[in-house]
């Protein structure tokens, strides 16, 4: 039972019963494998190298780990975060969609696009965040009850910069021996494509949904606890009614 069942129960006109199957099925699965809550974020060291200092006022990094709907609802939380897009990364424009990446097959990884200012919050903050509160970077090919590649822990940077700050703290946390076990997350190249309307700000839309209450609201809240002051109360949300979002399949 994954996130992508739970969905499309809810999506198609399968009635009551079936979103109580759903929920049933979700709710003994997500207990029985769920991470990256409050209570297992871990409080990391920043890294040792960042980006060198910054004059510009708007960096892009893209992040994968697990699901998008709860990476995106962590970093719309957080101060100097300009925008945050779902979407999908590694594999080629003509299997950009939710259908094919839930595949497994596609190249792709569910995926966020962030902006952000960099002289506000830096890019090594960020993946600060992204490794202690926003997933499980031990996990390979999987986060809480949903497994395959396009969950995976991966790292896209967008400049050599990126590439050096996000290397160097891999190795730097691995040699620490921050986490119980070595990292999974792997840096990769690829472009972005923006997921469909339907799935941008999911967190902040179905804040009651199963899946969102036991596997990302935590993360929030650790955010939260572990990074007050780079905590915001109102999250930067995406403009879904841009062209560039495409509409649910019918």
């Amino acid at each position: 039972m994954t996130k992508r069942f739970f969905f499309l129960a809810f999506r198609g006109r399968r009635g009551v019963l079936a979103a109580a199957v759903a929920i049933t099925a979700l709710l003994w699965q997500c207990m029985a494998w769920s991470s990256g809550g409050a209570e297992d974020a871990v409080k990391i060291p920043p890294p040792a190298r960042d980006e060198a200092a910054v004059t510009v006022h708007a960096e892009t990094a893209v992040l994968a780990g697990g699901c998008f709907w709860g990476m995106q609802g962590v970093f719309q939380h957080v101060n100097g975060v300009t925008g945050v897009v779902a979407g999908y990364t590694g594999g080629s424009a003509q299997n950009a969609n939710y259908n094919a990446v839930s595949g497994g097959d596609t190249g792709h990884a569910e995926s966020v696009e962030v902006v952000f200012d960099p002289t506000k919050v830096s890019y090594g903050t960020l993946l600060q965040i992204y490794f202690s509160v926003a997933h499980n970077p031990t996990e390979l090919n999987r986060q809480g009850p949903d497994s395959g590649t396009q969950y995976r822990s991966a790292i896209f940077p967008r400049s050599a910069a990126q590439q050096q700050v996000a290397q160097a703290y891999i190795a730097q946390l691995n040699a620490a021996h921050v986490f119980a076990a070595p990292l999974a997350t792997r840096l990769e190249k690829g472009d972005f494509y923006p997921a469909e309307a339907y799935h941008q700000n999911y967190l902040t839309n179905n804040p009651e949904a199963p899946y969102i209450v036991i596997n990302d609201l935590p993360k929030v809240a650790a955010l939260k606890q572990i990074f007050p002051a780079l905590y915001r109360d109102h999250p930067v949300l995406v403009k879904v009614q841009e062209s560039s979002y495409r509409l649910p399949p019918i």
